[in-house]
Parts: structure tokens; sequence; C-alpha cells
């Protein structure tokens, strides 16, 4: 395989992380600008590979798990030494909820480990779910940890590839909820990005991550049911992070 060939089966992977939907060839044609026998070559080989799945009725195509399946291991070892599951697991057996462990992954909030809760829930997120940064609340306390001239130039990044321009974000707006996160040093998501579901979470200090990465930990689960638990799950973050 040519670095050209290799380039181009990432930037299909990266097309299919930021549509999160099946995916025509004439979709991924026009996203990537690549002629069609280019197109058509490479989905199949991925198709044949094991990649990607082709559905004959939709005519679309759809990654399979094999890649999340090869690099599931990579974050759960890099987190190992550094008590972060250990803390994750603490949260989980103290509130009953689905823990998450979100980092900025470019544009997005990715979901890098995952402790689901056994209750009820409007919505389940797979490990490796990545959202915008710009419409979720663990993006929204990830951005708050940048400085503002880095979060303009993110919130640019955004809606230039935002395609639908009823789903771009202002900066003024962004910038009220990342300015409500730092004042109260965590973030209350609700009904963003799923109606019912919610969110409540705070950034890990690098004395817990060991990295200067940026890393959130975030309580999931229904809204009415973290409101009933508010108090005490921020009462748990800050004895856990602070």
């Amino acid at each position: 395989m040519t670095i050209k060939s290799a380039r181009r089966v990432l930037e299909i992977f990266e097309v299919f992380a930021e549509a999160q939907r099946g995916l025509s060839l004439k979709e991924i044609m026009e996203l990537l600008r690549l002629p069609a026998s280019s197109a058509a070559g490479i989905l199949k080989s991925m198709v044949s590979l094991g990649f990607l799945d082709y559905d004959d009725e939709s005519r679309k195509y759809m990654p399979t798990m094999r890649m999340p399946d090869m690099v599931s291991w990579i974050e759960p070892v890099r987190f190992l030494n550094t008590g972060i599951v250990a803390l994750m697991k603490r949260l989980h057996a103290a509130t009953d909820e689905t823990i998450c462990l979100g980092a900025q992954s470019d544009l997005f909030a990715q979901y890098v480990h995952v402790i689901y809760s056994s209750l009820s829930a409007p919505y389940i997120d797979p490990p490796k779910t990545t959202r915008s940064l710009a419409h979720c609340g663990m993006g929204w306390l990830l951005l708050s940890a940048k400085p503002d001239e880095q979060i303009e130039h993110l919130v640019r990044r955004m809606n230039y590839k935002t395609r639908d321009p009823a789903k771009r974000v202002t900066l003024p707006g962004i910038m009220r909820r990342i300015r409500q996160a730092r004042a109260d040093g965590y973030v209350f998501s609700r009904h963003t990005v799923i109606a019912g579901g919610g969110m409540i979470g705070m950034l890990l200090p690098r004395t817990i991550t060991l990295t200067s990465r940026i890393i959130a930990l975030g309580v999931h689960g229904p809204v009415d049911r973290l409101e009933e638990k508010k108090d005490k799950i921020i009462a748990l973050l800050r004895k856990e992070l602070l």
C-alpha cells in the first residue's frame, strides 16, 4: 500500500467519525474529492478486509467493529497506572450511573472509557463514541480548559466543517457555556444530545492524569435522576478530583 492510499483509508474513517452514519459512494467521493474509480476501489478493499459493511438496499457503507476492537485496549492501558479506572469504579459504585472518561479528538469529545450503569437510561453510548465539542456537555468541559483564543479558532473550524447552517454555533453562545463551567467548576448538561439524557462532569487535574492531555470525567444518566443526585455527585467529584 502506498502512503497516498494509506492516507485515504484513514481519511475515510475520519469522514465516518464525523458523519456518524452510513455513507454512500457518492457522499464519500464528494467529501474527500476522490475520483469514482479510486473511491470505489478503496471501499471495496475495506469491505473485503472486514473494516466496512456494504448494504445493497441502501447502497451505503458503514464501519464494522473491527477497527474499534483493534484499538479498544489502548486508552484503558494508558490510564491503568494513573488510578483513573479505579476512580471511575468508585464513582460508579457510589452513584449507580454510567461513568465516562472523555478526551478531545480533533473537533470532537471522545468517550475513551466507559463503565455502564445497570439502571434504565434514555440512551447507551458505546465506547469510542464521539460528539462535537460544541454540542455536548463533555465538549464544553474540555473546551473550558483552553485559552479563549484557541476556543475561537476551534469554533471557526467546527463551523467551517459543518455543512448544515442550522448546526453551526456562535462564539458568544459557546463562551457563555464555557464561562459558566469555569465559574461552577463543573458542567451539568441536560437534554443536550438526546432528550431525557444528561451529564454532570468535571475536569481531571494533571496530578491524576499524569499527562498534559485534557481529560474529563462525566456521570451520565436520565436528567431527572441526575437532578435528584446532583449534590451527591458534585460532592463526590470534588472529593475525588480537587
